[in-house]
């Protein structure tokens, strides 16, 4: 019988090495469906609904949680993946089993400051997110709000009051490889506070210029542009063999 604290694992697919991919704050599994497609293709990816809890989204439940879904798995070492709001997971769990983790990617991620655009936003006015998600984004998006209300509130808190710096030096005192992409036009995460993330955590910090408006929901509007930065960085889980 499966662990009673374990998180439902919304996509599991391909085989090899492990991508294990966090979501965005409010998204669903299906979000990241067309990106999880690309990938599969070169690897095992494994996406864990970190929202879909019974009760309280509490942050230390939530990562212990998240934990214990992976040892179920059998995922002893994988490549770490977080978008937005999942990169605060993808911190703490490296942090807690660095040697887990073969490298982590952070996608306009919860950086630094504690003043994050998009908690604010989702505590006060949650809707105003629709105008900047895909179809198929706001779709899930308002799915989620309508079956894990307590949970996003809870989430959304945590984002707005928490900081990071700790655990951000003790991965890179750790020498974890680690990247952050950050799209040229993000609306909802300021740039600056990624590029202090990435330099504090010795990562490598990419900003994504490419023709169009490339914001923060970069990463599932244009996944085969989203592959294509994930190659440059030359990633383990990504090589052949």
């Amino acid at each position: 019988m499966a662990d009673p604290t374990a998180l439902p694992v919304g996509l599991d697919e391909g085989s090899g090495r492990v991508l294990v991919l966090i979501p965005g704050y409010g998204t669903r599994p299906d979000t990241y469906q067309p990106l999880v497609r690309l990938l599969a293709q070169r690897c095992r990816v494994v996406l864990v609904d970190i929202y879909a809890i019974r009760g309280p989204w509490r942050y230390a439940d939530v990562l212990r949680s998240f934990v214990t879904t992976l040892d179920r798995l059998g995922l002893d070492r994988a490549s770490f993946l977080g978008h937005s709001f999942g990169g605060g997971i993808e911190l703490g769990c490296a942090v807690r089993q660095p040697e887990r983790v073969v490298e982590l990617v952070f996608a306009d991620t919860l950086a630094v400051s504690r003043e994050w655009v998009l908690a604010r936003e989702a505590l006060s006015h949650p809707w105003r997110l629709l105008g900047m998600a895909t179809p198929r984004a706001a779709i899930d998006f308002m799915r989620s709000w309508v079956e894990h209300p307590r949970q996003l509130v809870d989430a959304a808190w945590w984002g707005f009051t928490s900081g990071r710096s700790e655990d951000i030096q003790r991965i890179a005192k750790a020498g974890i490889p680690a990247h952050v992409l950050w799209a040229n036009r993000d609306s909802l995460l300021n740039r600056q506070d990624g590029q202090e993330f990435a330099r504090e955590l010795h990562a490598s910090f990419t900003v994504v210029d490419a023709p169009g408006y490339i914001d923060h929901d970069w990463m599932y509007r244009h996944p085969q542009l989203f592959v294509e930065h994930l190659d440059r960085l030359g990633l383990r889980v990504l090589t052949p063999g």
